[in-house]
């Protein structure tokens, strides 16, 4: 921005915290100001950055005023299924506030929008909270749509695979010849928006993308990443640079590396991993000690800043993984190839050593750029089996070391504060064609606990080197909770009939975890408390982190898969070396907003992939008319049904009442139980019972159950 322009933008702000100031339009906010000629071009200019920067609001007959003078909240809307809405503000510190159906506009999920306070709501409906309308639409979310292509009598129209686009798409007929895309009913397509100003019509667009017919194989994964806006190829000068890069290391690249390819050093990952970045091995010292050597792929070495592969993996932020494929933030001659630390095979690497003491105290660290060879490469379950047997090699001794100080490490995490939010996950997992096959459990077990507790140690220690030395980098923050957050949560949790003291203490968070823990409501209070807490982010300063119970904290593990992990790895480089990489704060934060935002959508697209292909695998056994039977929970009893948890699916249904064939139930609402009038049996919150899958509704993403074992009474689980 020029001087002049710094300079007029500082004037309309002046002029609109005047204390005399009426809402004046540009025409009259130039007069006002004596601007004139090229100076009015600049005015109109920063008026609309400001606008959309949200200083400053425009209101009825645009006009202009300062958004909190005229009860205006600038921020982005989340739209539930149901219709209604909450509007987060940008100013931080500020309350959700709630968008009923009917305020919403023409606004839709994800927009950046301006909402004006309602004051004159009834109590009822009121309740405490704020409230409010949108008034104008500052940025769309997404200028395209995916969805199925329908027909009624007089229209063509597109269902939004999202159920929070609660409107329909018009689209013209696809024999118009106007009409560059052929699709038939029942395809997924990708739609364009055109211009929708109002809520009493739907909003129309064009077909620009015929995905393939809903039920073919891949095409839902497909509809998932168009939605998402997820890239699906590398652009040509970034797939040059990758192929230009040898696939063996030379004597240059190992100028000024430790040499460590003597240490007996392994990984441990996923049975179907790919790509394989962090390699460890533990070494017994005098006194009891123990040295932790952690080493990261040095994709630093390979990936020069600014270049056409480092341009693509910023755009990216991070790789995705779907359950039928993977969408890598590098290419795979690098990912899979000559950054992944394949066993056998000489690779560049960034390598932490930590000295712990006898207690588990890190009394020294120390980093360096090196060169290993992979012992073994380990899955997790292999490393398991390892570890609940007795050490018999040399590989199984070395792992049941490491175990040893990575038990220990993760008492003292706990001891400290940290709060156990680990639980299950459940992988999907697809046949060739891309049909899910079956479900498996992951258990987060001592193979995994051990992985996890020397990142920890290794992310730790970096950010606390980086701290020290001032360089600018990009931490990972988890923020203090909202104390309304926890106050509701308690709440909740309290309704489980759980004993809940003050959560803002963490001991008492601490004490409610490990009282869930086993229990059928697990997943459900976890999930709750996930959501209750602010989410972790990447940011330029070290605000520390909740949940880990850290001051210092960063990610450095992962630079095949993170962004943030390469910018670490760039800022960690020996302080010696010529062209050591700087990037300036702004830059940083920049990267750290754009990455925090391109990790949201990866987790969105991951948890929604995965969802999406349990429904298809329940629906699967419905055609084949030999559902499985599964062990399931009841969280919760209502007067319609009972809500289960099913634990090897992890995934939450209901049994309607209806489907109770053998006696008629009464809802006792006091103790949420249903009772069988004639036999008295009894459904309660933790009984354990038998279920198949008796109905899925994909578009809501519903699964109903029937008990399997109907005339049995309920099982109390097993404490």
């Amino acid at each position: 921005m020029t001087s002049n322009g710094r300079k007029i933008r500082e004037q309309i702000l002046a002029l609109l915290r005047r204390k005399d100031y009426q809402p004046l339009d540009k025409s009259d906010i130039a007069r006002k100001l004596g601007l004139k000629g090229r100076e009015r071009v600049v005015l109109r200019h920063n008026l609309r950055e400001l606008e959309r920067a949200g200083e400053i609001a425009r209101i009825r007959k645009n006009l202009y005023v300062l958004p909190a003078e005229a009860d205006l909240v600038t921020g982005k809307l989340s739209i539930h299924r149901a219709g209604y809405g909450f509007l987060t503000s940008e100013k931080p510190g500020q309350p959700d506030i709630f968008i009923a159906a009917e305020n919403t506009g023409t606004a839709m999920h994800g927009d950046r929008v301006v909402a004006r306070i309602s004051r004159d709501l009834p109590y009822e409906r009121a309740k405490g909270r704020r409230e409010g309308r949108v008034i104008r639409i500052l940025e769309r979310a997404r200028d395209t749509i995916v969805g199925t292509l329908q027909h009624s009598r007089n229209f063509y129209y597109v269902v939004p695979d999202d159920p929070r686009i609660v409107h329909d798409i018009y689209v013209r007929p696809t024999g118009d010849r106007r009409s560059q895309t052929a699709a038939t009913v029942g395809d997924k397509v990708v739609v364009r928006l055109e211009t929708w100003e109002s809520r009493h019509v739907n909003p129309e667009g064009e077909i620009i993308e015929v995905l393939g017919p809903a039920s073919a194989p891949g095409v839902d994964t497909l509809s998932i990443i168009r939605r998402c806006g997820l890239p699906t190829e590398f652009p040509s000068e970034a797939l040059k640079e990758a192929d230009e890069i040898p696939e063996e290391i030379d004597a240059q690249q190992l100028k000024g590396r430790e040499d460590l390819r003597d240490k007996f050093i392994v990984t441990i990952d996923p049975e179907d991993a790919r790509d394989f970045d962090d390699a460890i091995h533990v070494e017994k010292l005098e006194n009891s000690g123990r040295l932790l050597g952690v080493h990261i792929a040095d994709v630093a070495a390979y990936v020069e800043p600014d270049s056409a592969l480092d341009r693509e993996a910023r755009r990216r932020g991070n790789s995705v993984y779907l359950p039928d494929r993977v969408i890598p933030m590098l290419p795979e001659r690098l990912s899979n190839g000559v950054c992944s630390l394949n066993p056998g095979v000489d690779r560049l690497t960034h390598s932490v050593f930590i000295h712990f003491d006898r207690n588990g105290v890190a009394r020294s660290a120390r980093f360096a750029r090196s060169v290993i060879r992979s012992a073994h490469r380990l899955t997790y379950k292999q490393a398991y089996a390892i570890l609940k047997s007795a050490p018999r090699d040399g590989l199984s001794q070395r792992l049941h070391i490491a175990w040893e100080l990575a038990a220990l490490l993760r008492r003292k995490r706990f001891q400290h504060g940290a709060l156990d939010l680990d639980f299950p996950e459940v992988k999907v997992l697809v046949d060739q064609d891309g049909y899910p096959a079956r479900l498996e459990r992951i258990e987060n077990d001592e193979s995994h606990q051990l992985i996890e507790e020397f990142m920890l140690a290794a992310n730790e220690a970096v950010a606390r080197e980086l701290k020290k030395r001032a360089i600018p980098t990009i931490y990972r923050v988890h923020e203090n909770p909202d104390l309304e957050k926890l106050a509701e949560y308690r709440e909740f949790a309290l309704s489980f009939n759980y004993k809940v003291g003050d959560l803002t203490h963490r001991p008492e968070l601490q004490r409610l975890l490990a009282a869930i823990t086993g229990k059928p409501e697990e997943q459900a209070l976890k999930v709750a408390l996930l959501k209750s807490l602010k989410r972790a982010r990447y940011d330029p300063q070290p605000l520390g982190h909740y949940g880990l119970a850290k001051a210092n904290y960063l990610h450095f593990t992962s630079p095949i898969r993170r962004y943030a992990d390469l910018v670490v790895h760039r800022a960690l480089v020996n302080p010696n070396r010529k062209h050591r990489s700087r990037i300036d704060m702004s830059q940083i934060a920049s990267i750290a907003e754009h990455i925090s935002l391109t990790e949201r959508i990866a987790a969105d697209a991951e948890t929604e992939s995965a969802e999406m292909k349990k429904l298809e695998f329940f629906q699967r056994q419905l055609d084949r008319r030999n559902p499985q039977i599964f062990r399931a929970a009841i969280v919760d009893v209502r007067n319609y049904g009972l809500m289960v948890e099913l634990p090897d699916a992890l995934i939450t249904g209901l049994v309607h009442v209806s489907s109770l064939m053998d006696d008629f139930y009464l809802f006792e609402p006091a103790r949420r139980q249903l009772v069988g009038r004639r036999s008295r049996k009894r459904f309660s919150v933790g009984d354990e019972i038998s279920v198949f899958v008796a109905r899925v509704d994909a578009f809501k993403r519903q699964v109903d159950f029937t008990i399997a074992l109907a005339p049995e009474a309920p099982r109390k689980p097993r404490r």
